[in-house]
């Protein structure tokens, strides 16, 4: 579980097919890698993603061709930056929402443009998504907890203050960048509790008692 809190940027240092899968190496000097073991879940843009070697700039991870085909992963090539977080412990501080790293779909940055001191992002995703998205809600992109500012159709607008321009990667966004997109966990749960399938609660039921 992870919080969309990045806690530093990385590069990937190499990209090493293995039998259709792929290893990445990553690296980044903003986190003590010796505080960490093989085994440990981390985050690259969003993709929950499994330590299998550590060295002291960095660590390796295999993707598997799943991940390859639902996610922007693909796209990844040496040199580029990545959002790091690795899984949250009990008793840190949640500064965004509770994000797993399952990624739902890919994303298009539609526009970008300044809002004041901000940039204003304009985001699509495939329509079957689209009603997962409310204004005010929380989305993830790359791995970063947003609030949706607007939506209309199958698009959302996100804004980042400069300080998240600086800590992430959305800073080198630019119209056509595709982006992994993690839809809010409640949305999901909300959709299957008052699905025809579920008997047992109703979206009535939720509204009565202050969930809906």
């Amino acid at each position: 579980m992870f919080t969309g809190i990045i806690k530093a940027k990385g590069f990937i240092a190499a990209i090493e097919p293995r039998g259709g899968d792929v290893r990445l190496s990553v690296s980044s000097d903003g986190l003590s890698w010796d505080d960490y073991e093989i085994g440990e879940s981390i985050s690259i843009n969003g993709v929950c993603l499994t330590a299998v070697a550590f060295q002291k700039s960095g660590f390796d991870t295999d993707v598997s061709t799943e991940t390859l085909k639902v996610t922007a992963l693909d796209r990844l090539f040496v040199g580029g930056s990545v959002n790091l977080e690795p899984a949250v412990s009990f008793g840190e501080r949640i500064g965004g929402h509770l994000v797993s790293g399952h990624v739902d779909c890919v994303g298009c940055v539609k526009s970008r443009s300044v809002d004041a001191r901000s940039i204003r992002f304009k985001i699509e995703i495939p329509t079957e998504y689209a009603h997962y998205v409310a204004k005010k809600g929380s989305i993830c992109i790359d791995g970063v907890s947003l609030t949706v500012n607007e939506v209309s159709g199958n698009t959302f607008e996100v804004n980042i203050i400069p300080h998240t321009a600086d800590v992430t990667i959305m800073n080198d966004y630019e119209v056509g960048t595709i982006v992994n997109v993690e839809v809010d966990l409640l949305a999901r749960y909300l959709e299957r509790l008052t699905s025809k399938d579920d008997n047992t609660i109703s979206l009535d039921l939720l509204e009565v008692n202050g969930y809906a």
